[in-house]
């Protein structure tokens, strides 16, 4: 037994998450087998994953594409489920995987939404299921959500992201949208209604976030941002000066209306914010600054684990 405890990882779906999580354990130097019930996206894999591993800066590591579900479980200690957001799908794939894999082997779950009491259904083993949602690309972000009704489990999950690099957080409860996605859902929201309401366009808003709020969120949460909002008084201090100023804003939060018209501007205002990039130089510019924001942060996480 090594320090990382689970070595041959089972990608189930070769999409964008699937890809990406391929390229982070392989090069963390574990085994990946591979399966994806469309033979294209079977075929597109190694190409997909060699350019995401190019990105982490790591040497090429071949996965093994698999032709079928069996062959991809049949020796796996963790395989990762990257399949559509249904829950009938995902219920009869874990039923499946179950009667396929080793019965000492752990499933987990990248849903994005779905509960865990809601997929885990209807297999022999339900308490060996784990919510485990990565933020997207899950390559280049280290977040893992976990969630999971066998605290033995859960733990040693969290173990084992630990040890390849990641930073795992667990839910005592389960929620739709875990945590991050509620977070990202809430802000996404209110962005709409200022856009809709004509507040200011796509790129001033997400100007206000990356060049304000967003810089300091990428090194302390709402909660630690708040204590330090309140100088020498930390939390306390905020709440009791400040919290009353809070509460104001909240009811002036908006619900906006996802009609034609605000579809229209978000796609205008999205376009013109791009300034003409395609996609792909979109996507290798955030990635860059992904990398290279990983790096900085760094020795701050390494602090964090010191310090607990």
């Amino acid at each position: 037994m090594t320090e990382i405890s689970m070595q041959r990882i089972a990608i189930i779906g070769c999409g964008t998450i699937g890809i990406a999580w391929a390229a982070y354990f392989l090069s963390r130097g574990l085994e990946v087998s591979a399966f994806d019930p469309s033979e294209s996206a079977r075929d597109d894999f190694p190409q997909r994953v060699a350019a995401d591993m190019a990105t982490l800066g790591v040497p090429w590591r071949q996965p093994e594409v698999c032709g079928t579900l069996a062959d991809a479980v049949v020796q796996a200690d963790l395989v990762v489920e990257n399949a559509p957001e249904s829950v009938e799908l995902k219920r009869a794939l874990f039923a499946d995987i179950q009667e396929l894999a080793p019965d000492t082997a752990l499933i987990v779950s990248s849903t994005s939404s779905l509960k865990h009491s809601d997929i885990a259904v209807g297999v022999k083993a339900p308490s060996r299921i784990a919510i485990a949602h990565p933020f997207n690309p899950p390559h280049l972000v280290p977040l893992v959500e976990l969630y999971g009704t066998n605290p033995e489990v859960v733990d040693r999950l969290v173990t084992f992201y630990r040890a390849i690099g990641k930073q795992p957080v667990v839910m005592r409860k389960e929620m739709v949208g875990h945590i991050a996605n509620r977070l990202s859902s809430a802000l996404w929201r209110e962005a709409l209604y200022l856009l809709q309401e004509g507040v200011a366009s796509v790129e001033d808003i997400d100007t206000a976030v990356t060049a304000g709020p967003g810089m300091r969120w990428a090194i302390q949460g709402p909660f630690l941002t708040y204590h330090l909002g309140g100088g020498q008084g930390g939390i306390r201090h905020y709440l009791e000066h400040l919290g009353p100023s809070q509460q104001y804003r909240w009811s002036s939060l908006g619900e906006p209306v996802m009609d034609e018209a605000l579809t229209a501007k978000v796609v205008e205002g999205v376009e013109q914010a791009a300034r003409g990039r395609t996609l792909d130089e979109l996507f290798t510019r955030r990635d860059a600054q992904l990398v290279a924001m990983q790096r900085s942060t760094t020795g701050t996480q390494r602090a964090k684990e010191v310090e607990a």
